[in-house]
């Protein structure tokens, strides 16, 4: 197993806490030096910008007093939005790695590329599709099951 499968499988455990409160199952993690800093997962029903890149960084400044996650590595089950894209960036983590492509709004390169937009301030190494069968099955997973949910109740 290569070390991007291992951090990728506990991003996908976070993804799983996600879908487990109802929430839309995505899991990220920071990573520097091969300790895993802080954790985040999706919480879209309770805040539009709690994404799970958004709370693995805060959580990560709270912990570290620090903003800057050069040396860092962001873990993601799938492809960071333009926000959290931009957030990559603002915060200078230096890599980052995901899982399922964002064909809706995929900022790691799918239909934008602001994690490696040389405009900006700061470029991140990019790692697409690590485990993307099982970081797709879940969203799909969830997926069906929210429409079956609606089904019954509409």
């Amino acid at each position: 197993m290569t070390e991007d499968n291992y951090y990728m499988l506990q991003a996908l455990k976070e993804a799983r806490n996600a879908f487990s409160r109802g929430d839309v199952p995505v899991g990220a993690l920071i990573v520097k030096d091969g300790e895993i800093l802080s954790y985040g997962s999706d919480k879209k029903l309770s805040d539009p910008t709690e994404h799970a890149e958004i709370i693995a960084i805060r959580s990560y400044a709270e912990k570290s007093g620090r903003w800057n996650l050069n040396g860092c590595t962001l873990y993601v089950t799938l492809e960071p939005c333009p926000m959290c894209a931009g957030a990559c960036v603002n915060a200078r983590v230096s890599r980052v790695v995901y899982g399922a492509k964002n064909y809706r709004s995929g900022a790691g390169g799918t239909l934008y590329n602001i994690l490696r937009d040389s405009r900006l301030n700061h470029m991140c190494k990019v790692e697409a599709s690590i485990m993307e069968n099982e970081c797709v099955k879940i969203l799909q997973d969830y997926f069906i099951r929210r429409r079956q949910s609606c089904s019954r109740h509409g």
